[in-house]
């Protein structure tokens, strides 16, 4: 049995795709069993061979005491029986899921298929994908035929980048198989890595809805709350003020208003979509969280450039710095950060911008959107816009604000609520 196998070390495993999601899983398994790290990127290979995280997520005492291989070689790859395939999946211009990933992934792993081997993909996709895209890719590349020479397997990624909490090993892990064979082997293959234990689906397409479903449930709650804070706005009142009022209910869910992006929850809502359409359903609700969600970005940036107009200022000619550049909190991750929508949305007014971020790479937001990060700040600026509630922003406080707006005066745009409460002389705004 495979499972065996590996214990013993008379097999391999690889992870195909080392990025925020494979490579914690890579390490994870390399204390135990051995493994072969495999991706197409040379450079991040090279990186990952010297003890260091291209996505600067994992410091270099992460990958000491691991049995692992870092490759971008077929021939290598070919060593393992049991292949876990962590790519991305995001969606295109139009919202539409992008597969080419993933499909290449799988011709990557067709190529070095054998009778006997395990695949089990964990990018996450709409049910059915696995079956109706994966598996013939598969089947085509590699000659062999599904489940008689070889097992599939779907067990969804739930790793939250910057979450020192809630890790592979101490979450829940929903696994699934082919069959019952291939789902038993599975599942031991991952409680060797989860400590808390796995969750077994009873089909691969359960488990490809409920990892939409967990993401999904989370879009429409932050899109509500968003919603609310532009009531709230024409209203007069502040939206956090009433989420802590209607907290004090022991029922209550417990959501906030702010930009949603990222690889996850600005994403996985859009491939539901997407298979609910293909099945002739139009969806409504999903739709419209969707929609209030992607213009969180615009609106802020509107409601900023309207209260410098507001104060008497010539607009062509402000400045604003914008802080925070991720699409959350203490992560370097870039991907799908809504934060660009404020930004352009200022732009649009002929606003000059400035980005600060200590997570975000320089070069990867100059290739990614065009953007240059400021390393320094300016003393004359009319409003600060903090759309990430980065650690290091902390310990700022109105004394500090003040030092980088002109004469000491002007705008704080507190997306998340930080400072709400402690700022008493500047114009003060938030969700």
């Amino acid at each position: 049995m495979i499972y065996q196998e590996l214990i013993d070390q008379n097999n391999k495993l690889a992870v195909i795709g080392l990025g925020y999601v494979g490579l914690p899983i890579a390490l994870e398994f390399a204390k135990k069993i051995e493994v072969i790290g495999f991706d197409i990127n040379a450079a991040r290979i090279a990186q990952m061979q010297q003890g260091q995280d291209p996505s600067r997520e994992l410091d270099s005492s992460a990958f000491e005491s691991c049995n692992i291989t870092f490759t971008n070689e077929l021939d290598i790859l070919k060593q393992a029986q049991f292949y876990i395939v962590a790519v991305p999946t995001p969606i295109d211009s139009s919202n539409l899921p992008d597969l080419k990933p993933l499909l290449a992934a799988s011709r990557t792993v067709g190529q070095v298929l054998k009778k006997g081997d395990y695949v089990v993909f964990e990018s996450t996709v709409y049910p059915g994908c696995t079956e109706e895209d994966c598996i013939p890719i598969l089947e085509e590349v590699s000659g062999l035929k599904f489940q008689d020479d070889f097992k599939v397997g779907y067990s969804p990624e739930r790793i939250n980048p910057g979450d020192k909490q809630h890790t592979l090993q101490n979450v829940i892990k929903i696994v699934s198989g082919s069959c019952p064979e291939s789902l038993a082997q599975i599942a031991k293959v991952y409680e060797l890595v989860v400590e808390a234990g796995v969750h077994r689906a009873p089909s691969i397409k359960v488990a490809e809805a409920a990892k939409i479903v967990e993401n999904t449930q989370r879009d429409v709650n932050i899109s509500l709350v968003n919603e609310l804070s532009i009531i709230f706005n024409k209203l007069g009142i502040n939206t956090f003020d009433v989420l802590e009022a209607a907290g004090t209910k022991w029922n209550f869910l417990h959501f906030y208003p702010g930009l949603v992006g990222g690889h996850c929850i600005g994403v996985d809502p859009y491939y539901l979509v997407h298979k609910a359409m293909q099945v002739g359903y139009h969806s409504k609700v999903i739709n419209s969280g969707r929609y209030v969600n992607d213009s969180m970005g615009f609106y802020i940036g509107k409601q900023t450039a309207k209260k410098i107009i507001a104060q008497g200022k010539m607009i062509q000619e402000a400045h604003v710095l914008v802080l925070g550049a991720t699409f959350k909190e203490n992560v370097s991750d870039i991907r799908n950060s809504r934060v660009i929508d404020v930004i352009r949305e200022l732009e649009s007014f002929q606003i000059n911008v400035d980005v600060m971020d200590p997570h975000a790479d320089a070069a990867e937001m100059q290739h990614e959107y065009g953007v240059e990060l400021t390393t320094q700040a300016r003393s004359d600026y009319d409003a600060i816009v903090v759309a990430v509630n980065h650690e290091e922003f902390a310990a700022y406080n109105e004394s500090y604000f003040k030092t980088l707006l002109k004469d000491g005066k002007g705008i704080l745009v507190d997306v998340k609520g930080t400072y709400r409460n402690q700022i008493k002389d500047l114009t003060y705004w938030s969700l």
